[in-house]
C-alpha cells in the first residue's frame, strides 16, 4: 500500500465556498452553498498550472479526499508524493462537493438532481480558475472513480472543447450488466413499505444508522432521479420496471440506456478524439459487472480510431484510489505539454 512520504514538501489545500445560482432549481431541497477544496502545490500559488477536477463517487463529496486516511493517503498527501518524485508535473486539483440528498450524483442534469453539469462548466470551475489563475481551455482535465469515472467519461463525450483530458476509474457503463440485477433487490426492498418509495425514503432518511444495504437500495433509486426523473413523484424517483413482476418498462429504460456512455459514443466519438488524454481501468473482478462494460466501451473505442490508454488491475471496485498513482501522471504530463 502506498504511505505518505513524510520528506515530500507539503502544498496546501484552501476550503471555498461557492453559492451556486444554477442549483437553486433543484427539487430535492439541496443546499446551493457548496464547499470546493482546492490543493496547490508546494512552491506556487497556482498561476499558469494546469487544473484537475476530482469527481467523487457515490456517497462522498470532494472534500471527502481531502479528510485524513487510515492505512494510506489522502489525495493532498498523494499528490504531494506524485510531485515531488517527479512522477508528475505540479498542477491545482479541485474538488467540489457535489453530495446530494439521495446519496450522490452522476454529474449530468436532472431536472430533480439539479443542473450539476451546468454547475462544474459555468460555476465551479470558473470560479476556481479565476481565484488561482489556473487551467483554461486546453489545460483541464477531469477525473473520478465510480459515479465519478461515470462523470469524468460524460463530461468528456459531451464536452471535449471544455475539458482537455479525462480518466474514467471503474466508471458506470454498461447499464444492463449495471442495474438490472439490483431492481429485484430494490423492489423487495420497498415492498417492506406497502410498496411505496417515498415511505421507504422516510424510513432511510428518519434511520439513527443505515443498513449498507440500504444505501444500495439508495443509490438505484438516486439513479432513477437522475436518468429517468419525474417530477411529480417524491423526490422525482420512479422506476424503469413494474412493481410486481419486475419486468422491464421499455420507454422507463430507454432514458436510462441513452444516457450509458455506450451509447453515446456511438455519436460523440469524434470530439473524444481532440483530448490530450483519455484513460480507462477496472478491476477485473469488478463486483458490479463494469469490467465487462469497460471492456465493451474499450473496443468500441478502438474500433472508432479514439486514442486511450486502458487498463485492467487484479481487484474489485473498493478501495482503488492508488489506481491514482497511474492515472494524474498521465493527466497532468498531458495537460502540461
Amino acid at each position: 500500500m502506498t504511505r505518505r512520504d513524510p520528506a515530500a514538501p507539503r502544498g496546501t489545500v484552501q476550503s471555498l465556498q461557492l453559492d451556486s445560482t444554477l442549483l437553486k432549481s433543484n427539487l430535492l431541497g439541496d443546499p446551493t452553498q457548496r464547499r470546493i477544496d482546492v490543493y496547490v502545490p508546494h512552491g506556487h500559488d497556482g498561476k499558469g498550472l494546469p487544473l484537475l477536477v476530482d469527481l467523487v463517487g457515490f456517497t462522498a463529496g470532494g472534500p471527502a479526499h481531502t479528510n485524513w486516511k487510515n492505512f494510506g493517503e489522502n489525495l493532498p498527501e498523494r499528490l504531494d508524493r506524485l510531485i515531488a518524485g517527479g512522477a508528475m508535473p505540479p498542477c491545482i486539483v479541485a474538488l467540489p462537493d457535489c453530495f446530494t440528498k439521495l446519496g450522490g450524483n452522476q454529474y449530468i442534469n436532472s431536472v430533480v438532481m439539479g443542473r450539476w453539469d451546468d454547475f462544474l462548466l459555468q460555476e465551479a470551475v470558473p470560479f476556481v480558475e479565476n481565484k488561482f489563475g489556473c487551467g483554461g481551455a486546453g489545460k483541464r482535465g477531469c477525473f473520478g472513480k465510480s459515479s465519478g469515472g461515470y462523470g469524468a467519461m460524460v463530461h468528456a463525450l459531451l464536452h471535449p472543447d471544455f475539458w482537455a483530458a479525462a480518466a474514467s476509474h471503474s466508471g458506470d457503463v454498461g447499464f444492463e450488466l449495471l442495474f438490472h440485477s439490483d431492481f429485484p433487490k430494490v423492489l423487495r426492498a420497498i415492498a417492506k413499505t406497502e410498496n411505496s418509495i417515498q415511505k421507504w425514503l422516510e424510513g432511510f432518511f428518519a434511520a439513527q444508522k443505515p443498513k449498507d444495504d440500504d444505501v444500495h437500495v439508495l443509490m438505484i433509486l438516486a439513479m432513477a432521479a437522475t436518468y429517468d426523473p419525474d417530477p411529480g413523484a417524491y423526490l422525482g424517483v420512479r422506476l424503469p420496471v413494474t412493481a410486481d413482476t419486475c419486468e422491464i418498462i421499455p420507454e422507463r429504460w430507454a432514458n436510462y440506456v441513452k444516457w450509458d456512455p455506450l451509447t453515446i459514443v456511438e455519436t460523440r466519438a469524434e470530439g473524444l478524439k481532440k483530448l490530450k488524454a483519455l484513460y480507462i481501468d477496472c478491476g477485473d473482478v469488478d463486483q458490479y459487472n463494469l469490467v465487462y462494460g469497460a471492456r465493451r466501451m474499450h473496443k468500441r473505442l478502438e474500433a472508432l480510431a479514439v486514442p486511450h490508454i486502458y487498463e485492467e488491475f487484479p481487484d474489485n471496485h473498493s478501495a482503488v484510489d492508488y489506481r491514482m498513482d497511474v492515472s494524474l501522471p498521465i493527466l497532468a504530463k498531458a495537460l502540461s505539454g
